[in-house]
Order: C-alpha cells, then sequence, then structure tokens
C-alpha cells in the first residue's frame, strides 16, 4: 500500500511512525527552553576532570527526553596535545534509549564529528569542551555551549544556535543581534532590515539643491577660529582694553612670542666645586664632578647615592642608623639561577631631537629576571614597573652561596680526613 495514515483507535503505529510525526511537529531536533534557560546547561566547575548537566527536556529526531536531576559526566585525562570533546544526547533506536555521553577528541585534533543518521544513532550536540595540555580539572571557562532549541517553546536562537537544515520561510528571533530573520532556503535574512542611503534602490546620483540654510549649529566640521579680513572697530566697542598706557607689569605666555631666538649663547659663568648638604642639580642624574677628578687623596671615602627627588647622600651602614636588626635568609640557589648576560643599549631621542647612541656589549643582568628569581629585593621599581637593579646589593646576595660551599668544603675535608684514617 502507497499511503499510510495514522494514528487512529485500535491501529498499531509503529516507533518510526510517531518519531516521523513528531519531527514534522518540532520542525527539528532541541532543548525545550528559551535561550538563556538552564534546561540540559553544561558546565564546569572546577570540582575535577568532569562536567554536570542540568536537567531540562529536548526532543531528539522525534523522540523526547527528559532528565530530572543534574548529571555528571567523567572527562577523560588530558593528552599529549589540547584535545577536545563534545557532551551529546544520544538516540540509540536499537537500544530505544537517549543518553547524555561524552564524544572524545583527539589528541592536538580539531572538535570531533557526530554521528547523525536518520535511522540509526543520532547525536545532538550540548557542548564542546576544551582540555588543554596538563589539566586536572574543568572551569567554566573550559565549557562552550552547542544547544539548539525547539521553535515551539522560544521565540528564537542565537547565532552559533540557528535551527540547522530549517524549512523555507522559517522565522524567528535572533537574540544575538536582536532581530528578526527568517531562511530563504539557502541563507538567514533579516525581517526588518535598517534602511541607509546605500541600502536604497533607484536613488540619484547627484541633488541640485535649492536655494536654503543651515542652522550654525548643524554644520559640521567647521572652524574653531577664523582669520578675519582687515578691517576696524570702534574705540568704544573694544572690551578689556587697558585704562591707561603704557600698561602695568605683565607677562606673556613663551609660545605667544614671536621672532625669539632658536638657540641662546649663555654669558660666562661658573659653578661652586661643592654641593651644599641638600642641594641639588636639577639636569644631573648623578654627579658630574668625577669626571675630571682622580681618586687621590686622604681622608674619609663614601659611595654617594642619588635620592629619587634628585638630592645626594652617602651610603652609610653603621648599627647606629639602623634599627629593629634580624636576620634575613637568601636561598643560594636563587642567586646561582642568575644569568649574565651582554647587551646593546638602545638608542635614545634627546630633548633637542638629538639621538643619543646606546652603548654596545654592556654586561649585566635582566632586572625582569632577578624579579623572577625570588631575589626581587634587589630591584628598582618607577611608576609601577621594574626599572633596574641594586646591583651593590649583589654581594650580599653572594654571602650564602660562600657560606653554603664553605660548609661543603669543610664537610668534605672531614671526611677525607676520616677516610684516610681508616686507610691507614
Amino acid at each position: 500500500m502507497s499511503i499510510s495514515s495514522y494514528p487512529f483507535d485500535g491501529q498499531a503505529v509503529s516507533e518510526g511512525q510517531y518519531s516521523y510525526l513528531f519531527r514534522e511537529l518540532a520542525s527539528h531536533s532541541g532543548v525545550a527552553d528559551s535561550v538563556s534557560g538552564t534546561g540540559f546547561r553544561t558546565y564546569g566547575d572546577s570540582s575535577g576532570m568532569q562536567v554536570k548537566v542540568s536537567p531540562g527536556f529536548g526532543v531528539v529526531r522525534g523522540h523526547g527526553v527528559q532528565s530530572t536531576a543534574t548529571e555528571t559526566l567523567t572527562i577523560a585525562a588530558a593528552s599529549a596535545a589540547q584535545r577536545y570533546d563534545r557532551v551529546v544526547l544520544r538516540l540509540d533506536p536499537t537500544a530505544n534509549s537517549i543518553t547524555l555521553a561524552v564524544v572524545q577528541g583527539t589528541s592536538g585534533g580539531g572538535v570531533p564529528a557526530l554521528t547523525q543518521t536518520d535511522t540509526g544513532v543520532f547525536e545532538f550536540p550540548l557542548a564542546t569542551v576544551t582540555i588543554p595540555v596538563g589539566a586536572s580539572t574543568i572551569s567554566a571557562g573550559n565549557v562552550s555551549g552547542e544547544r539548539r532549541f525547539l521553535g515551539n517553546t522560544v521565540g528564537g536562537w542565537t547565532t552559533a544556535t540557528r535551527p540547522e537544515n530549517p524549512r523555507t520561510g522559517r522565522l524567528g528571533l535572533n537574540t544575538s543581534t536582536n532581530r528578526w530573520e527568517f531562511w530563504t532556503g539557502t541563507a538567514w535574512s533579516d525581517l526588518a532590515p535598517t534602511i541607509n542611503w546605500g541600502t536604497v534602490e533607484g536613488r540619484p546620483s547627484t541633488f541640485p539643491p535649492a536655494a536654503h540654510s543651515h542652522a550654525w549649529a548643524d554644520i559640521t566640521a567647521k572652524p574653531t577660529q577664523f582669520q578675519p579680513v582687515p578691517h576696524v572697530h570702534h574705540w568704544n566697542d573694544i572690551g578689556m582694553k587697558p585704562s591707561v598706557f603704557p600698561p602695568a607689569n605683565h607677562s606673556h605666555p613663551w609660545g605667544a612670542i614671536t621672532q625669539k631666538p632658536s638657540t641662546f649663547p649663555p654669558s660666562s659663568h661658573s659653578h661652586s666645586q661643592y654641593l651644599e648638604p641638600g642641594d641639588t642639580i636639577s639636569w644631573a642624574n648623578g654627579s658630574k664632578k668625577p669626571h675630571s677628578n682622580s681618586a687621590s687623596g686622604s681622608g674619609t671615602w663614601y659611595a654617594v647615592w642619588v635620592e629619587g627627588n634628585g638630592t645626594f647622600c652617602r651610603n652609610t651602614s653603621s648599627i647606629k642608623f639602623k634599627e629593629n636588626v634580624r636576620d634575613y635568609d637568601i636561598d643560594p640557589d636563587d642567586v646561582l639561577s642568575l644569568r649574565p648576560v651582554i647587551y646593546d643599549r638602545k638608542d635614545q631621542l634627546e630633548e633637542d631631537g638629538s639621538v643619543k647612541v646606546g652603548r654596545k656589549n654592556e654586561v649585566g643582568f635582566i632586572a625582569e629576571e632577578v624579579e623572577a628569581s625570588g631575589l626581587d629585593w634587589m630591584v628598582n621599581y618607577l611608576d609601577g614597573e621594574v626599572d633596574g637593579l641594586r646591583y651593590d646589593l649583589l654581594g650580599v646576595a653572594l654571602v650564602p652561596v660562600v657560606q653554603r660551599q664553605e660548609a661543603q668544603i669543610k664537610s668534605l675535608t672531614e671526611r677525607l680526613a676520616a677516610l684516610e684514617a681508616k686507610l691507614s
């Protein structure tokens, strides 16, 4: 018989017939929920290598499936390379069941394909799970939803979860764009597109305007000032004019002065040989006096520091300048991990526009590497960023290394003496 109809009283109706009927009513497989609902929502909560699936109701190829409690699915251990798994509702007509399952991807591969046959196993996607190398737990950020929704229970979908293979004319609200759209048979089209001049058909290429005017406030890209043509003003119309001439003492900003020389040859002058206590040189980032001064003479010698405000000071270490003194543990391994490097300084643009060529083949450390090694107390910071190193503290950092080596040498010497005594 080529024509059949169902269901009727007293008539046997097969599973396949019911499935075909419900597929037409539901249009496609999907979750019976709103786009923002939690029906069959898959998520990770950092509780281990597992994901959880919320309760929900759905239709898969005309078969209903309902979960009344949160289900937990195990995710296989991380692979040698990043892997993608997919959480699905798996319809198996042979087993008469729809179950939650995990389709495991391959190490270093893409998102695995799903089995979707018309009469056999059909896997409906719920989420993709990203498993990074070395992962020991699945967090919320590792799970990306793939749910699609039934058209008769939700007013729309997102761009990523539009119905697959819909009938021509299928209509719904795209919540990603907040626009109504319909299926043309080949693409989703905006039901009420925004019309602008570029989308108007049959528009003229030019418009000869009639005489008209524009309000000043409606004019765009107008200049902020106008250079007027030569004209005169009545003295009484001039505002803010001085009451007497010549005017009283006043000043002009440097930028307002015209015909000023580009350079100024300074007159003869000198500077004091020494700075008084508390004095600073505003242009100095350190003292220029040693440039022509040799290391000779008697008396006390000091290492000179420059404070952040430019003040010169001597480096003091006497106990009379200190309080709250306590031991400070330094891990010798942190010191031994330092990496000496040789490098070139970058060129610098000076204020006068000239280029100061950086020095070549300097030897030292990288401040960020010293900070990361655990010796951040040797690092200088400027405006909250790593800037330089306290190389004078390197000797302090080396003391624990020498002490450990001394202890090792002493232990080895004692063991060697004991061994020689035993052998003799």
